[in-house]
């Protein structure tokens, strides 16, 4: 599996910590509560900034 981007591991940082602090909000405006909906949020902004993070296999 390649190795995040320097980018990818700030984006993907920051997101979880917003998630800890209980500040991460959906694209919706709804508050996360899931671990699981924080860390798909993070991968994705993650992808979106340019980080080489393979998809989910299924």
């Amino acid at each position: 599996m390649p190795k995040t981007t320097s980018t990818g591991e700030r984006k993907i940082h920051k997101v979880m910590h917003e998630n800890k602090k209980g500040t991460l909000r959906s694209s919706s405006g709804q508050k996360v509560t899931s671990r699981k909906q924080a860390v798909a949020i993070a991968l994705s902004e993650a992808r979106k900034s340019g980080a080489n993070i393979p998809k989910k296999q299924s």
